[in-house]
């Protein structure tokens, strides 16, 4: 999620808490993280997320955030661990960066890497660690937000090339999500409207708990409310979330 105001997501987070052991696969752990400034506040568990106490914990806690990364885990490369769980974490140029990938990279770990080694055994984890060594060595203080863009979407289509690199990514800044296969987004503003969700029985009135100049966008693999027009994201292409607008990278 990006947002240009404090937002929470436990409405988004309760359909995708679902579908972690419940109404979907992915039920070899979970975990989120709240960027609150330049901090990140971070929950891992590697049960599933349909099951974890710590998940229904935070669909009822109103964490307000402007950033959040959530995942909800299917192994393939590394056991069911808690060290295998993303988001993963690492600091770069003084910001707390945040990673989150769907699919499998073969030949991923032949890539050397540098300041950042893998605490578990992913190749997810392996491949984030690679990205940032890339940004560091090219630059000593962080570029300014188009280099950025740009230096970002090209590490991520090399990754690409490897197998399946579906992204998420922050710097506390901005949202990127790398769409490799399928990724979907709802921008929500004013007028706000009535949303489903597809995987529990829940629907909320956003315009009970918005103001007129709230703007929100919410990214995930599939739709997580069935009365709303999610727009899929162009397989190969970067889009950069920030204050909840959309761009797309070069």
């Amino acid at each position: 999620m990006s947002a240009n105001v404090p937002t929470d997501i436990c409405f988004s987070f309760s359909g995708l808490a679902c579908r972690g052991g419940r109404t979907g696969p992915h039920g070899d752990g979970w975990g989120i993280a709240f960027y609150e400034g330049r901090g990140c506040r971070s929950f891992h568990d590697p049960r599933a997320s349909a099951h974890s106490d710590i998940a229904t914990f935070l669909r009822t806690f109103p964490i307000k955030s402007r950033i959040v990364l959530s995942h909800i885990r299917r192994a393939n490369r590394g056991r069911v661990a808690l060290e295998n769980t993303h988001p993963f974490t690492r600091e770069l140029w003084g910001r707390s960066w945040s990673f989150a990938h769907n699919g499998q990279l073969r030949g991923v770990k032949r890539r050397p890497l540098g300041a950042f080694r893998p605490i578990g055994t992913t190749d997810s984890e392996h491949a984030f660690c690679w990205m940032l060594e890339q940004l560091r060595v090219g630059w000593a203080e962080p570029p300014r937000p188009a280099a950025l863009d740009a230096a970002i979407a090209e590490l991520s289509r090399s990754l690409n090339e490897l197998g399946t690199f579906n992204l998420l990514l922050s710097d506390s800044r901005s949202l990127y999500a790398f769409c490799s296969t399928r990724l979907t987004r709802i921008t929500r503003r004013a007028p706000f409207g009535r949303a489903t969700l597809i995987d529990d029985d829940l629907t909320i009135d956003f315009a009970e708990h918005t103001s007129p100049t709230d703007v929100v966008t919410v990214v995930a693999t599939q739709p997580l409310t069935r009365d709303e027009v999610w727009t899929p994201l162009t397989p190969g292409t970067l889009a950069v979330l920030r204050d909840g607008l959309v761009h797309t990278a070069a």
